[in-house]
């Protein structure tokens, strides 16, 4: 990551005491957010939408001079994290009104049953109050994230990436614009000011004023907030993804679906790591499905099966079959069958997203019920690891862990719940 100055800080303020400030504001704000009515909030949405587009030319030109920073520094795959364009702009205001469009989960009553002494229960979804984010490269999580906790109810404090700090600070501007357009407070989506890596663990610090923290970026980061947060945090770790091709797949849909499910997009979380193919389908599928990701300009590296298949591939080490590349390459090997590869999977996975390739239900159901992932596919690319995918509008992330919200993590996911005990007059015997 690339280190960049601590400009925003005044002169004799401490992190400390900057983050303090931040953390207070945003507790008030948590307050006022948790009363907000959905019109306010979609407003806000909204608006903050219509700034995105008003602003496409100064938020580009904020991305470029993120880029220029780090050009040489960063991989190829990494800058296609952080780059924008016109359309990728153009996507994170449609993203914003997408979360508009959404039910508002805040205050749905999630059950209701009466007790024999009288007493009227009912489950109701609240905020969860203030949410920390830290976040790397991506600066199109600003939004994400901003908004979800916003519709939510909640309040945001968001650290993202020193390598995208000038992109991120543009979006969140328009974001504050949205909310001070609605009547909402501007302190609800707080961005922190500064790049130094001291207020990551300044934010872990704050327990009793952020209630939760969702960390996004690469293993180093996760493994630090999982070990220092003092708070509930939200796992998304890597995203070691398989695809799975069984005896009984279609040849032709395995080498569409494979080909994308690495190549599409290969910085993302949902790209695949790892291809598994069935022994039993081994002479016919390898060589084409093998050509198909070299030729598209991707690196094989293989067990003994795959190596005799390919001249082109490179031998796999063990590390291979534990490391998400971002980058256009994959470990592939041959196994015994769908139990070879849910074996695989649950030992060699981080419970991400994996999917199976099989025109046999069973075979697919098996697959289903015994991979020990947030995501399982049937069919299907894994790039669809994606909350706008799934109908949900954004993500803040794909949660990898199984306590409270696994998967991607959206505006329901960004609510907890509380009893309401109507009585009249009972008291416990």
């Amino acid at each position: 990551m690339v280190a960049l100055s601590n400009t925003d800080l005044k002169g004799g303020e401490s992190i400390e005491s900057v983050m303090a400030a931040i953390g207070a504001r945003a507790r008030v704000a948590a307050g006022q957010m948790a009363l907000a009515s959905t019109e306010a909030k979609n407003k806000a949405l909204v608006a903050a939408a219509a700034a995105i587009r008003r602003e496409s030319d100064a938020i580009l030109v904020a991305n470029r001079r993120d880029i220029d920073s780090v050009k040489g520094k960063l991989s190829e795959s990494m800058i296609d994290r952080l780059a924008l364009d016109a359309k990728r702009v153009e996507g994170i205001a449609k993203g914003l009104e997408e979360v508009a469009a959404l039910p508002d989960p805040v205050g749905t009553s999630l059950a209701r049953w009466t007790r024999p002494n009288g007493l009227d229960i009912e489950r109701v979804r609240v905020p969860l109050g203030v949410i920390g984010v830290i976040y790397e490269s991506r600066p199109n999580v600003t939004a994400d994230a901003g908004a979800l906790c916003l519709k939510a109810g909640n309040a945001a404090i968001l650290r993202g990436g020193s390598e995208s700090t000038h992109s991120s600070r543009a979006i969140h501007a328009c974001l504050v614009e949205g909310t001070k357009a609605a009547g909402l407070p501007a302190d609800a989506i707080q961005i922190v000011p500064t790049t130094d890596r001291e207020a990551v663990g300044a934010m872990l610090r704050m327990a009793g004023v952020i209630d939760v923290i969702v960390p996004r970026g690469g293993r180093s980061l996760v493994e630090r907030v999982m070990n220092e947060a003092r708070m509930p945090v939200f796992a998304h770790l890597e995203g070691l993804c398989h695809v799975y091709v069984d005896r009984d797949a279609d040849l032709e849909t395995a080498r569409k679906i494979v080909l994308n499910a690495k190549m599409r997009r290969v910085s993302v979380c949902g790209a695949a790591e790892t291809l598994l193919i069935d022994r039993a389908i081994a002479d016919k599928a390898l060589k084409p499905i093998l050509a198909d990701l070299i030729d598209a300009g991707c690196e094989v590296r293989g067990d003994a099966a795959v190596l005799a298949a390919d001249a082109r591939a490179v031998a796999a080490t063990e590390s291979d079959w534990t490391t998400e590349y971002l980058e256009p390459i994959i470990s592939a090997r041959v196994v015994d069958g769908v139990a070879g590869a849910i074996a695989h999977i649950n030992h060699h996975g981080s419970h991400h997203t994996d999917s199976i390739l099989t025109e046999n239900e069973a075979t697919a159901e098996r697959f289903l019920n015994e991979i020990d992932s947030g995501i399982v596919l049937v069919n299907a690319s894994t790039q669809f690891a994606d909350g706008g995918e799934f109908g949900m509008g954004a993500e803040i992330g794909i949660s990898t862990g199984k306590m409270h919200a696994r998967g991607p993590v959206g505006v329901e996911q960004l609510t907890s719940y509380k009893y309401k005990v109507r009585g009249r007059g009972q008291v416990r015997p």
